[in-house]
């Protein structure tokens, strides 16, 4: 057994949990006129409701306890100050150094980092100005007017998500995008041709993130890339390379400058960050020079401000007001208490549309840990799976498994006051939707509710007890509700800062390092084995192969297909 499950705090919770089970949040309401009221927060531009919840006083007070057990004040402290946080690999976490936008300096080992890290958003400033304004030049003498992102992991995710969520700030005062960002990550070929379709490579600059320069699918997708570009600039790859058109369409964020200078680019344009920037957090940092390319450096700055506000409100505020960590409280609620497995992402924007998939990484790459700091298995649950889409398109589709299905899926519902497109009608609509799924999931509607609706309807006793039960919507699904008066830069930035610290707190009380990732190594390393096999496959169809049976069956089926 864990110390973390033998702890008195953990016991309490486990206690008040069966009791709890049969808390009904309609009669929760109907007994505390003031549960909304008091089971709020409101920082940063984010109105939170998290009044549908399981909980009572005593829960929450509960659940603080185990915050307080688990250390979580020396842990803040420890993550702000660049404690080496990341034990497995010896590293600081200081992602909120790259969005601290204050005077105070952040000194792990002593030495302050904050001058690297404004001198390289002073270099992103001045570059992505240069491209925005037309000043820099592609190979044929005309302006760019792509850039494409290619990156993998948190290198793709993170300035995905940003510039689909602020596309409204890329655009001009006449409408018109100065500057079209794509992206590129997967390896499967398909998707950097159809973005290269969509380019004129003598108006593109290619973005390569890499901070190894070494990176197997980037490094592929930049290759590919590079050799498209030397052919459209005419004459033979020599020629094109001893011209500098490379350099003139490329850039690298990146600390291996001989490996980068090798490829061509320009060691000027190489954009550095440093090993206590993990991936999944690093939009913030020369990861987010396509950000800052696409909406202008001055909106990637209120993103960051938005971070950084964040950052200040969950680093000085108790926990009894503090959105982090109540956030994070009642996600191991659930998940340890209440056996949920999964937690929906369901945000009432269309902009952020990519929020689900960027939180999946950010959550499930950091705590999907089985292992404590300790070594020994863990004998709890740890991260949930994190999956979601836009509302109201999931309310054609799985919302139908939230309301009546046999599994218990706590979700965020997020939305904006005033729409960037307010289209007739539009999103008046949409905010209806918004506010009545979670009352739905809340309130349900019970059998005798669902035969009153039917008699209403004038259909006959017999047929209403047929169709009665399927109507019947147990309710009592919990919901946290995140209201903010427009998706703006700040916003976003206090947004995703909430959820990192939300992960980080959940990591710190299941005493797990949030901040390695190495349950991605062992397919990477087989894939570098398998790879060989199949050069030598493709020449030999009977070559030797020594993995198990299914594996070199596939490859044989494979190798036999691609000829076909």
């Amino acid at each position: 057994m864990s110390a973390l499950t033998q702890s008195p705090a953990w016991k309490a919770l486990q206690n008040h949990s069966k009791s709890a089970a049969s808390l009904k949040m309609k009669e929760l309401f109907a007994t505390d006129p003031g549960r909304a009221e008091r089971y709020r927060l409101e920082t940063c531009g984010l109105y939170v409701d998290f009044s549908k919840n399981i909980i009572t006083d005593e829960t929450l007070g509960l659940l603080r306890d185990l915050a307080e057990a688990s250390g979580i004040d020396q842990a803040k402290e420890e993550l702000f100050t660049g404690k080496k946080i990341n034990f497995t690999e010896g590293r600081a976490v200081l992602h909120t150094a790259l969005r601290n936008l204050s005077a105070a300096p952040v000194a792990p080992d002593g030495q302050d980092v904050m001058p690297k890290v404004r001198a390289v958003l002073d270099k992103m400033r001045d570059f992505s100005e240069k491209i925005r304004s037309g000043a820099w030049l592609g190979f044929s003498g005309k302006p760019i007017r792509h850039v494409v992102n290619i990156g993998i992991g948190g290198s793709d995710l993170g300035p995905v998500m940003v510039t689909e969520a602020l596309k409204p700030y890329s655009r001009d005062s006449s409408g018109q995008v100065a500057v079209q960002a794509h992206f590129v990550s997967n390896v499967d070929a398909t998707h950097l041709a159809e973005v290269l379709r969509a380019v004129q490579l003598d108006q593109t600059l290619f973005i390569v993130a890499s901070k190894t320069f070494t990176t197997q699918e980037t490094m592929s997708n930049a290759l590919s890339a590079r050799a498209a570009l030397l052919a459209a600039a005419g004459g033979d790859t020599a020629d094109a390379m001893a011209s500098g058109a490379v350099a003139k369409h490329f850039v690298a964020l990146s600390t291996n400058l001989e490996a980068v200078a090798a490829f061509g680019i320009d060691t000027a344009n190489a954009f550095e960050f440093w090993d206590w920037v993990g991936g999944r957090y690093s939009c913030w940092s020369a990861i987010g020079l396509s950000i800052a390319i696409s909406v202008g450096f001055g909106h990637f700055k209120d993103f960051l401000a938005g971070g950084h506000d964040m950052d200040k409100h969950f680093r000085a505020t108790p926990a009894q007001g503090n959105l982090p960590v109540t956030l994070a409280l009642l996600g191991i609620w659930y998940g340890d208490f209440f056996d949920a497995q999964t937690h929906a992402i369901l945000p009432y924007d269309q902009y952020l549309h990519r929020l689900p998939a960027y939180l999946q990484q950010a959550d499930m790459e950091s705590n999907g840990k089985s292992v404590g700091k300790e070594g020994s298995r863990v004998d709890y649950q740890t991260g949930p799976i994190i999956w979601g889409e836009p509302g109201t398109n999931g309310q054609h589709s799985f919302y139908q498994l939230i309301h009546q299905g046999t599994k218990l899926i706590p979700a965020d519902f997020m939305a904006p006051a005033q729409s960037h497109n307010p289209i007739n009608d539009h999103h008046r609509i949409l905010l209806s939707n918004f506010f009545a799924q979670t009352e739905a999931l809340m309130v349900g509607k019970t059998l005798a509710e669902a035969e009153a609706e039917l008699k209403a309807s004038g259909m006959d006793q017999e047929a209403i007890k047929r169709l009665a039960p399927h109507k019947v919507f147990e309710g009592n699904r919990p919901t946290n509700s995140i209201l903010f008066k427009k998706l703006t830069p700040h916003v976003l930035g206090s947004l995703v800062a909430m959820y990192e610290h939300k992960i980080f707190v959940q990591g710190i009380i299941w005493n797990i390092n949030s901040y390695d990732q190495m349950g991605v190594e062992l397919g990477k390393q087989l894939a570098k084995k398998i790879l060989p096999e199949l050069e030598a496959g493709e020449k030999d169809a009977k070559v030797a192969l020594k993995h198990d049976a299914s594996t070199n069956t596939l490859i044989r089926k494979y190798l036999a297909e691609r000829e076909g």
